[in-house]
């Protein structure tokens, strides 16, 4: 098999949030940059890159750049194709940014085709025994919403049988730790005392901070799964100082780029559930590469985004904790991975089981 042609084109997508109808900006849109690889045996591998933002015409320039260089290489040789588009970028493009993107974007297409080669769905190639996954619902309370409508969002979740729910702090506005704290503790009544609850802050407080208002909501009793991104993602130090401070755990790793800086985190105890998000980290090739280097540190892993993909990932790595399912995404697929009380079926179809939904790249073409 040999790639013959890499094609991409940008959507504009609807910044919905159907879990439980509760955008906190309906308006907005989230432009993604598609993408196909071709190959002569007339299989087609697919992708997807975003976090381009202004520069999102730009990140399908350098897709279409690098992936230029695979033409007539064979997609089964992933890291092969890593160190050749590394080699050629020069090592001035990288370690972050458009240059990473666009690298993610092409590896999770290579994989598709890798996988599909051997007609086997992408989770059990990579050696994975779980018919299911859990996941939880994330993007529906965010910290926009006024605080009846995100403890009425939280109640909707509940009745839709989510088990695991995200929500956020560090709200926005004039805001006081007992104005955080309250909204917590809300949530909490309104979705009872079994559901896995997290809270991320999206790197808006000060370690101080962090270790005040994270010891106030332990105080309250509200219980929370996780506390998500804490502070600065690169300040190691002043992660693992809440990480100490608190009983709660910490997760963190969905703003770093690469392998690295994991390795970084992990050394430093920084956190407690590392991260990973599939098109800052380098594509399936380099996420896999994460989860081993956390397993070896004895922590779970958990998805950012894309669960369409990560429910693969997440399923076949053995310390695999839980796939965040945001599914801005999923319109742009004819099929997902089926979803039930909080719980992901793994796909059977072969490579990542996902056909772009042409009417949806039509509609929303960029």
């Amino acid at each position: 098999m040999k790639i013959t042609a890499i094609r991409t084109g940008i959507v504009n997508l609807p910044a919905h949030e159907p879990l439980a109808d509760a955008a906190a900006n309906p308006d907005g849109k989230r432009p993604i940059v598609w993408v196909r690889a071709g190959t002569d045996s007339g299989a087609e591998g697919i992708g997807v890159a975003y976090f381009g933002g202004a520069l999102t015409g730009t990140l399908r320039h350098a897709i279409d750049e690098l992936g230029a260089l695979l033409v007539g290489d064979d997609p089964q040789l992933t890291e092969a194709a890593h160190a050749k588009l590394k080699n050629a970028a020069g090592g001035s493009a990288g370690p972050g940014g458009v240059y990473h993107l666009a690298l993610s974007a092409l590896d999770i297409a290579l994989w598709d085709l890798k996988t599909k080669a051997v007609e086997q769905p992408l989770w059990k190639f990579l050696g994975g025994g779980r018919p299911t996954v859990p996941t939880y619902a994330s993007g529906a309370l965010m910290r926009e919403l006024s605080l009846d409508r995100v403890v009425k969002a939280a109640a909707t979740l509940k009745d839709k049988g989510w088990k695991e729910m995200k929500t956020q702090l560090a709200l926005p506005g004039e805001t006081t730790p007992k104005i955080e704290v309250e909204r917590m503790v809300k949530i909490r009544e309104a979705i009872g005392p079994d559901i896995k609850l997290m809270c991320d802050i999206n790197q808006r407080w000060r370690p101080e901070q962090a270790v005040d208002i994270g010891k106030r909501v332990e105080d309250s009793g509200v219980g929370l799964f996780w506390l998500e991104d804490v502070t600065t993602a690169d300040d190691f130090a002043g992660l693992a100082r809440v990480s100490d401070a608190l009983s709660t755990p910490v997760a963190g790793g969905e703003y770093v780029w690469g392998i690295v800086p994991f390795r970084h985190m992990m050394e430093a105890r920084s956190v407690d559930v590392p991260m990973v998000d599939l098109v800052r980290v380098g594509g399936i090739t380099q996420w896999l590469k994460v989860a081993g280097m956390a397993e070896a540190f004895n922590l779970p892993v958990v998805s950012h985004l894309i669960p369409e993909v990560h429910v693969h990932l997440i399923g076949a790595a053995p310390n695999g904790l839980t796939v965040e399912y945001m599914p801005w995404l999923g319109m742009m697929f004819k099929e997902v991975p089926v979803l039930k009380d909080g719980v992901l079926t793994m796909p059977t179809k072969p490579g990542l089981g996902l056909e772009f939904d042409e009417a949806t790249l039509e509609r929303y073409k960029a």
